[in-house]
């Protein structure tokens, strides 16, 4: 190849690669602000409602946290450590999506926290929203109580016991989740570098329980996110494998006889029987 052909061939493949690149560009600005502040007009301010609740609820258990009183009702009633019995921490796991981290600070996470629930509220619905949220956090929580249970070792993936006196508490895994599953859903990849790709580099960094649990809630975010718009493929597919109900076969219907392929020896039948009536009538007499 000479010297002019590599010339043409880099500046073919640099051109490709700055169309790529606008096109995704493009596309991910439609996906996370065109198209929510429309959707934003529409609704109007109610159209925020998961994030203003979840914004204020997390303000209002760090304002009651600050008293000694209100610190003893917040850990009762969001405290979630993983020596606990799982009952109580499934019971305390959606109070806890509002109990500010001890480690991170808190303001800073509301305006995370607030983007989060209101780009989700506008793409997904509320309903969705408050499910990828739980899963995320309750999928990092009972791993990590897996990992702690597990012990150190197991090729890193086990915690020191020590850490089941951890609280963990905060919606940092929600958000995680929710940021996650919306860049998979609405193919953004530079939302998902840099949500998902912090997160993998803060495990890194700082290999702590909630290192641990945001890359869960990522993981199973992105699960969640490739089985978006295939739930109609899977109710069919589960749907062609169930047996019919009952148990047995379907119940065979007697064929219909059309009236031109009746045998035609019927009328002469009934006649013969007719003249023999006749005949022993006349013989009786």
């Amino acid at each position: 190849m000479t010297t002019e052909a590599r010339v043409e061939w880099c500046r073919a493949l640099l051109a490709r690669l700055v169309r790529f690149t606008v096109r995704t560009l493009r596309g991910e600005w439609h996906a996370i602000v065109v198209e929510p502040v429309r959707r934003l007009t529409r609704r109007g301010v109610p159209g925020l409602l998961l994030a203003f609740v979840a914004a204020l609820g997390v303000i209002f258990f760090h304002a009651i946290a600050q008293h000694p009183l209100g610190a003893l009702w917040v850990t009762r009633l969001g405290g979630v450590r993983a020596d606990l019995p799982l009952w109580l921490s499934l019971l305390r796991t959606p109070v806890s999506l509002y109990v500010p981290a001890l480690d991170l600070p808190v303001w800073a996470g509301i305006t995370q926290l607030f983007l989060a629930f209101a780009w989700a509220e506008l793409a997904l619905g509320r309903a969705r929203t408050l499910a990828i949220s739980y899963a995320t956090t309750l999928a990092g929580t009972l791993t990590a109580r897996v990992m702690i249970a597990m012990g150190p070792g197991w090729w890193g993936f086990g915690l020191p016991h020590a850490y089941g006196q951890v609280l963990d508490t905060g919606p940092s895994a929600a958000v995680v989740g929710l940021f996650t599953y919306l860049s998979v859903v609405e193919r953004a990849p530079v939302v998902f570098t840099l949500t998902g790709g912090s997160m993998v580099w803060e495990s890194i960094a700082v290999p702590n329980l909630a290192g641990r649990e945001h890359l869960i809630a990522v993981a199973s975010a992105i699960v969640l996110g490739l089985l978006h718009g295939r739930r109609a493929r899977l109710r069919s597919r589960l749907r062609s494998l169930l047996p019919v109900q009952g148990g047995g076969s379907a119940p065979t219907v007697p064929p219909v006889i059309p009236v031109s392929v009746l045998p035609r020896s019927v009328p002469a039948q009934a006649n013969a029987e007719r003249s023999k009536d006749t005949a022993m009538t006349s013989l009786d007499c």
